[in-house]
Order: structure tokens, then C-alpha cells, then sequence
């Protein structure tokens, strides 16, 4: 969420951050004079509270010296005057609480700003190339999709997933199933003994608030799953950056803890909302996936840095497993909603031809950090002590999506004969197995 009071002495760049984003300059116009309008609205209504607050302060004072005096009648009056006013700051506590909540929900649905040095553009055809790593295979006239090859060895059941919970899900079995498994732990060790995260197992069902903090409510609610819990509900994370991230909300850090790194391998659950007719052969894109996910907590000064050095930590699990890869930065109209700078990291899928997306690393400054308040006590420089408190930065990415390295894997070492090369980073977690066969 943005800094209203950045909002309130910065219009226009709000304004031009909105058109980078791809708003036309009559929303984006229209959208920053609403956040004005009712900034104003509300701090006219405190300012007036206030005033009513100090009168009533006044009064009362008046009253002691009225009675000291015995002039009842002034004193009869000003405690009428005084009880209008507590009627009148009693109504206006309520309306103080509406505005703040209005003003809330019309920030919730703001996206964040852009860093300087993102790209502009449309869509993902203006995303700009960063890195290319590894040579891209020659493409056979036997390559096949993963679901071919999977479905030709017997382990990969898509009628059957269907039949149990409808389209995008997916049955995996035998060897791809535990080669699935051994994805997940070999990343989840890579980046705990190597890359100095620490492993964390989180709720899978997490509250509204929660979801908020992370910015994946109000807005895209409907790629989320709920259940009902009590008389609420709690939503299915679509990622485990939604619990990761808010393990720190509503706290206040030391400075010398930071940064704080944290993985977890966990189901992702996503209703895929907007993405009717896409991917629909195979797993590409399904509601129910794993993914490591990788989360950093950081103060100000140190964040982008962090996001340069997450984003190699993710790349290393596709030079490990000895995957062509391309790093690009999106541009501004690509970009996701809590992000300030996105490298996505899109690995060579030999059976569709192209690069596919297989990890996301974003900083968010403290966009994320104001919806959790979610906070920390820089030092003095000069001192070295403690001053005051400011937002945390929160960084994620994907290191990386476990399904889709599976695919990736299949893709890359398949072999004539339909059978799968393991990689050589896979083997110890696979039982010293080379290879599956048909």
C-alpha cells in the first residue's frame, strides 16, 4: 500500500506511475483526484474533532471556574455546551472510522510504484533480456510435449485427475512422482545449506488479513480458493509468500536480525481465474502445484541488492540441474501488482520450442511492509543506537516452481526412445537411478 502522504505531495508522479503501468491518463487522473478528495475529506473531519476536542477541554475548565464564582447559570450552560459536544464527538468517532476506511479500500487497489530503471511497455512482448545461460538443444523430429512423454510411460494420469477433482489437476506416479519429490528437497537443501535460508513449514489456510498483506486481497480474489471456517473463512495460499512474508507482520525488527531469509516447499492452490484457454495440455498450468518459495525481509538501504542476489540464488537451481535459461525484467505493464521490479527467470522448454516462465523474483519496498505494519528500528550512523522505526522491504521469488521444473527436466533429457535421463544433481535423491524407462 502507498504512503497517502507521498500521495498527497507527489500527485503527478502517482499519476505518471499509473500511465508506466498501462492506466489511461483519464483513470489515472481521475484515480489520484478521488485519493486527494478523500484524504482531504478526512483530515478536514479530524481537524474539526480536534477543535471540538480542545473546546470541550476549554468548557470544562470553564465550568470549575464558574461554579467557584456561583454563577450557575454559566455553568448550567457550558455543561450543555459540553454535552452537545460529547454527542458530537461520539457521532464523529464513527465517522472518523468511515473515512479511514474508505480512504483504506480506494489505496488497496493501487498498485505500487515502479522503479526507475524498469522498462516501460505493454505486455511481455517489451519484457527486456537480461541473461541468457546455456545452449538451447537441437530439436529432434521424436521431441515431445512432458504430457506425451509422461502419459507414454504410464505415470502421468490427467483422465484420472479429472475424473477425481475436474480440468487442471493432475495424477503423477511410479518414478515422476518421486522424481517430483526429489525437485522439491533438492532445492529446499540448496537453498538452506548453500544460500543461508531457513527451511519454515506454514499454514496452508491463512486469514483475509493475511492475504491483504501480501496484496492478494482486495484485488484478485477470485484466483483464490476459500473454505469455510466457524463463521468466516480462510483462504488456500496461492503461494507460501503469503505466510513467509507475514510471519514478521505487526512486528518491530532489530536491525542487526535483518535480513531475515526464509523457504518453504508447499502446495500452491490457485482458481486460475483469468486464464480460461490457456496451457490447458499437461500441467503447465494447473490449480494445485508445488513450488519452493524464497522470501527476504530487509531494511531500506539494502533491498535492491537483495533482490540481485535472490534471483541468482534461484538461477543456480537451473544451472545445477544444467537447464537453459533466460533472465528478463519485465516492463511496467507486466509487472505484478505489489512488485516495484520483477526478474522472471524462464527456462527452454525443448517440447513446446520456447522459454517458459519459472520463477518470479520481485522487491516490493515497503508496499507490502505498510499492509502487515510491519516494521524495524534503523540504527543511527553515527551512534549506532536504535532511532524511531521504519517499513521493512519484502522481496519474493520462486526458487522455483517444482512442477514446472519437472516438466522442464522431461523436456530436456528425453531421450529417442521415450525414457528420461535423470539429471546428475537428482541422482542421490533418486536412488542412484539414471534414468526412467519405459
Amino acid at each position: 500500500m502507498l504512503d497517502i502522504r507521498w500521495i498527497r505531495e507527489n500527485p503527478k508522479a502517482l499519476a505518471e506511475a499509473l500511465m508506466k503501468r498501462q492506466w489511461s491518463s483519464e483513470e489515472a487522473a481521475s484515480t489520484v483526484e478521488n485519493l486527494l478528495a478523500l484524504d482531504e475529506a478526512r483530515r478536514a473531519h479530524l481537524g474539526e474533532l480536534q477543535a471540538k476536542q480542545e473546546r470541550r477541554n476549554a468548557a470544562s475548565r470553564e465550568i470549575g471556574n464558574a461554579m467557584r464564582n456561583k454563577d450557575m447559570e454559566l455553568a448550567e450552560r457550558l455543561k450543555e455546551e459540553v454535552n452537545q459536544i460529547k454527542d458530537f464527538l461520539a457521532g464523529g468517532e464513527q465517522v472518523e472510522r468511515e473515512n479511514d476506511q474508505r480512504l483504506e479500500d480506494a489505496l488497496a487497489v493501487i498498485p505500487n510504484i515502479p522503479l526507475d530503471d524498469v522498462p516501460v511497455g505493454k505486455d511481455e512482448h517489451d519484457n527486456v533480456e537480461v541473461r541468457k545461460v546455456g545452449r538451447v538443444p537441437q530439436r529432434h523430429n521424436w521431441t515431445r510435449e512432458h504430457y506425451q512423454l509422461g502419459e507414454a510411460l504410464g505415470q502421468m494420469d490427467f483422465e484420472r485427475a479429472a475424473k477425481l477433482s475436474g480440468s487442471r489437476f493432475t495424477v503423477l506416479k511410479g518414478q515422476l512422482a518421486r522424481l517430483e519429490r526429489a525437485l522439491g528437497q533438492f532445492m529446499l537443501d540448496l537453498h538452506t545449506s548453500e544460500h543461508g535460508y531457513t527451511e519454515v513449514q506454514v499454514p496452508l489456510l491463512v486469514r483475509d488479513e493475511v492475504l491483504f498483506g501480501t496484496n492478494q486481497l482486495p484485488k484478485f480474489e477470485d484466483d483464490l480458493f476459500f473454505v469455510q471456517h466457524g463463521e468466516g473463512r480462510l483462504g488456500l495460499i496461492p503461494t507460501a509468500e503469503v505466510s513467509l512474508t507475514n510471519l514478521v507482520r505487526e512486528e518491530i525488527l532489530k536491525h542487526d536480525d535483518l535480513p531475515l531469509r526464509y523457504t518453504a516447499l508447499t502446495p500452491c492452490f490457485r482458481a486460475e481465474a483469468g486464464s480460461a484457454g490457456r496451457d490447458t495440455r499437461g500441467m503447465l498450468r494447473q490449480h494445485q502445484f508445488y513450488k519452493v518459495e524464497l522470501v527476504s525481509i530487509t531494511d531500506q538501504e539494502n533491498s535492491l541488492a537483495e533482490h540481485e542476489r535472490m534471483t541468482q540464488c534461484a538461477e543456480e537451481v537451473l544451472k545445477r540441474l544444467e537447464l537453459p535459461f533466460r533472465t528478463v525484467a519485465l516492463c511496467t505493464g507486466d509487472m505484478g501488482f505489489g512488485a516495484r521490479k520483477t526478474y522472471d527467470i524462464e527456462v527452454w522448454l525443448p517440447g513446446q520450442n520456447t522459454y517458459r516462465e519459472i520463477s518470479s523474483c520481485s522487491v516490493c519496498g515497503e508496499f507490502q511492509a505498510r499492509r502487515m505494519e510491519a516494521r524495524y528500528r534503523p540504527k543511527d550512523p553515527e551512534t549506532g543506537q536504535a532511532k524511531g522505526t521504519a517499513y521493512v522491504h519484502t522481496l519474493n521469488g520462486s526458487g522455483v516452481a517444482v512442477g514446472r521444473a519437472l516438466i522442464a527436466v522431461m523436456e530436456n533429457y528425453q531421450n529417442e526412445d521415450g525414457s528420461i535421463s535423470i539429471p546428475q544433481a537428482l541422482r542421490p535423491y533418486m536412488g542412484g537411478i539414471e534414468k526412467i524407462g519405459i
